[in-house]
């Protein structure tokens, strides 16, 4: 479910961390696993609470129902409230699946639901055109029952700055992996709520984000010593933190991932300087790790072999 690009990231947020440590933390290989699991997981608890955020608006049908239809003077439509959407095909598929259950539990993921924001958001879903043709239909199939949870996350939830600034305020971690966890809500409404929500990665790519950290972390002074000599334009006191760790990782990616192609590292690092460093970040990365990569290629030093779409 999620990239290797996403991986780097939560590497490179790993490093930085790391860096604001005192020196003996700052080498702990235990440690820094520890950590880079920990933003792993966040990750993962993100997107089980925005899995839950979609249920628990859809199941507001139910509340919203009965409320009305307790009214002292409840009108026939108030009545006659079609409450479908909350016992949904794709709702049921959600809240049957085990690990997503045990998810929640076993982190306490309820307490980031704000149930005064779950009712607004309904509200704004049961005014909404798209609500009413689902609700008009005589008939719900599966694809039915997706589409309208897919349009109360995107347009509802997405669209709603109360929710945002809720998500902002509350969510650790949604502003450093908002854009990861739509990504990873998209696919998931792609495929099936059957997804496994006890682990985010494969064990490969689990095994490549450690050792990835890892290699940066044992063979930094080693980086270092072929970064330094591209840096004679540049002040490297003044490098971006980013920077250096994003050049630290590419080198490492040169030199101990044969199944990664140097165009692939190189990219990467690119758009990921890009967006989370400075504006000219992405060139100066750019830059530095090509220069280095026709060092090492004319030594004979990089060997790649062929490897499964990056």
């Amino acid at each position: 479910m999620i990239s290797r690009r996403n991986i780097r990231v939560k590497v490179m947020q790993t490093l930085y961390t790391l860096s604001s440590l005192e020196n003996g933390a700052q080498g702990d290989i235990d440690a820094a696993a520890s950590v880079l699991n920990n933003k792993l997981g966040q990750v993962l608890d993100l997107f089980t609470i925005s899995v839950l955020y979609v249920a628990r608006i859809a199941q507001y049908a139910d509340v919203d129902a009965r409320q009305r239809a307790s009214r002292y003077l409840a009108t026939s439509s108030d009545q006659n409230i079609d409450v479908r959407i909350a016992t949904s095909s794709f709702v049921q598929l959600m809240m049957g699946n085990k690990s997503f259950n045990e998810r929640i539990k076993n982190n306490k993921l309820e307490r980031y639901i704000d149930e005064d924001l779950v009712k607004k958001v309904f509200g704004q879903l049961a005014r909404s055109a798209e609500y009413s043709v689902y609700t008009d239909a005589a008939k719900h199939t599966p694809v039915a029952d997706k589409a309208i949870l897919q349009h109360i996350w995107e347009k509802e939830v997405l669209g709603s700055e109360d929710a945002l600034s809720h998500f902002t305020d509350e969510l650790p971690g949604w502003e450093d992996d908002n854009e990861l966890i739509i990504m990873l809500m998209q696919n998931f409404f792609r495929g099936n709520p059957k997804v496994d929500f006890s682990r985010l990665l494969s064990a490969e790519k689990r095994e490549y984000a450690h050792d990835l950290l890892k290699a940066v972390m044992e063979r930094g002074e080693h980086c270092m010593e072929l970064i330094t000599p591209k840096l004679t334009n540049w002040d490297k006191e003044r490098v971006a933190v980013i920077d250096m760790l994003l050049l630290r990782m590419g080198v490492c990616e040169f030199l101990y991932f044969p199944t990664i192609p140097t165009k692939v590292t190189i990219n990467e690092y690119i758009d990921i300087a890009k967006q989370y460093s400075t504006p000219q970040s992405g060139q100066f990365v750019n830059g530095v790790l090509d220069n280095i990569l026709k060092d090492l290629v004319k030594q004979d030093l990089v060997t790649k072999t062929d490897r499964n779409k990056d």
